[in-house]
């Protein structure tokens, strides 16, 4: 079933983001993955198996630190598990990323477009497609559009189900999107959390928004 944590606010985000992923293991999963961006780079890591695998891998990197976070638990369906084509996936350019739950119908066509545009494809899934999309997009649109025109025009090129979530260098703010899947918002004193189930904001939000497609 796969499922997404994100959060935004002032507190150290990734042991938020762990624990909201742990809530979320009921869901079921192959391989788990966490980005933080810190204001300046986007760090990230992933793993094949259970989520304390990715904790392990983590102790043994520098501290990923930030106030922006997303965390994600994948499923197979495009692509083995392995890390590789664990979330979230990354641009070329490092410079955002995404997590994905659902099914990118028209991936195939989608993939060619990436590729005449000069991106070069580095996993199985279907989801790598939509980052590089935002990139070109992102690269590509008048100085007076913003993040989110680009999001948008990406988003309006998808068919199929989705609940997507992405970060972007540069940007205070994580980029959402559903569509079929679930994704769910969360507000508490110092941040607003995105989760695929409200288990992950019990104790940090006060409010919840059920988004609509």
């Amino acid at each position: 079933m796969c499922g997404i944590v994100g959060y935004l606010g002032n507190k150290d985000s990734l042991p938020i983001i762990l624990n909201g992923l742990k809530r979320l293991e009921y869901r079921g999963y192959d391989s788990a993955g966490i980005a933080v961006y810190n204001g300046s780079v986007i760090n990230a890591c992933k793993s094949k198996g259970k989520i304390s695998k990715l904790e392990r891998k983590i102790e043994k990197r520098k501290k990923m630190s930030g106030g922006i976070a997303l965390g994600h638990t994948r499923w197979a369906t495009h692509g083995e598990p392995n890390d590789i084509n664990a979330h979230p996936q990354f641009s070329n350019s490092k410079k955002l990323c995404l997590v994905h739950n659902g099914i990118i119908e028209n991936a195939i066509e989608l993939s060619e477009l990436v590729t005449n545009y000069g991106y070069t494809m580095s996993s199985e899934t279907d989801s790598e497609v939509f980052v590089h999309l935002l990139d070109y997009e992102l690269k590509n649109q008048p100085k007076n559009r913003s993040h989110l025109d680009a999001f948008c025009r990406v988003i309006s090129q998808l068919n199929g189900s989705w609940a997507i979530a992405a970060i972007v260098s540069g940007l205070e703010g994580i980029l959402i999107s559903r569509n079929g899947a679930p994704l769910v918002i969360g507000r508490g004193s110092d941040n607003i959390s995105v989760s695929s189930d409200v288990l992950p904001f019990y104790g940090a939000c006060s409010e919840v928004a059920y988004i609509a497609d």
